[in-house]
């Protein structure tokens, strides 16, 4: 079976989503003062895409993916999400992230 370009920006566009979801699930746990397993393993998901991220040379494998298979060179190329939005991304995401790591090491403190 062939992988397409759609199938890779579904599958990418999910785990974006799942990632997102994560993000957004730490920061309301650490402001909520709310912090149970789910927190952790949401911190999990988060930091092991970062060492995936980290390890590809801060490019998605999937997007390389893409891109192999003839999709255009950019970060929207990969994703089901508008442009403007799919090029702020990792400050977006990055920020609320270390944001919410800060309150809940706040918490546990």
């Amino acid at each position: 079976m062939k992988i397409t370009i759609a199938q890779i920006k579904f599958v990418h566009t999910l785990i974006f989503w799942i990632l997102s979801l994560s993000v957004l699930y730490s920061l309301f746990s650490g402001i909520f003062d709310r912090i149970t397993s789910w927190t952790w393993v949401a911190v999990g998901l988060v930091l092991i895409e970062s060492i995936v991220l980290m390890i590809s040379g801060w490019t998605c494998p999937l997007t390389l993916l893409a891109q192999r298979l003839g999709a255009q060179q950019g970060s929207v190329s990969d994703l089901f999400l508008p442009k403007w939005f799919a090029d702020r991304i990792f400050p977006i995401c990055g920020t609320t992230f270390v944001v919410a790591i800060a309150i809940l090491l706040l918490r546990l403190s």
